[in-house]
């Protein structure tokens, strides 16, 4: 028989094991909490690209409906309309080439309405758990043609 053990060595051990057994909760806990912080984390940078991206096609319409409404000819405004709208998309950073824009003129007529459409797909391709994901934002925006606007176009008379 082997002689008596040293009085706390029962405790020691107990202790050594109490130890291991909370690093592996931690571990465990860490899995588990880890995925849906990183999912919330995902999600609040992929709902800011899209009110980004809401905002501004909202100007991208509001723009070329207003650049429409001051042209001569109906042809000429939605040329011009969807030329302004695409150069004030690339300085919201809509690059993508997914931006649709229309532009109706009307005749252009004192008082009338320019309507104009934009819509965007915003690809959330490059975030980690959301590259699944694509939204579709889209503005409408009507403009009306001044009404005190002059009959004469460029320099006819």
């Amino acid at each position: 028989m082997c002689g008596p053990t040293p009085a706390g060595s029962g405790q020691a051990v107990r202790s050594g094991r109490w130890a291991v057994a909370r690093r592996g909760q931690a571990l465990l806990e860490t899995a588990l909490v880890l995925p849906v912080l990183l999912l919330l984390a995902f999600g609040v940078v992929g709902v800011g690209r899209v009110v980004q991206a809401q905002m501004a096609v909202s100007a991208v319409a509001r723009e070329a409906a207003r650049v429409a409404a001051l042209a001569g000819t109906p042809s000429e405004a939605s040329s011009r309309g969807v030329a302004h709208a695409q150069e004030v998309a690339r300085g919201y950073g809509l690059t993508r080439g997914s931006l649709e824009v229309t532009v109706e003129p009307g005749d252009l007529a004192r008082g009338s309405q320019v309507r104009s459409a934009a819509r965007y797909d915003v690809a959330l391709d490059d975030l980690p758990l959301l590259g699944w994901a694509r939204v579709t934002v889209r503005s409408e925006h009507v403009e009306r043609v001044d009404l005190y606007r002059s009959r004469w176009s460029g320099g006819e008379r």
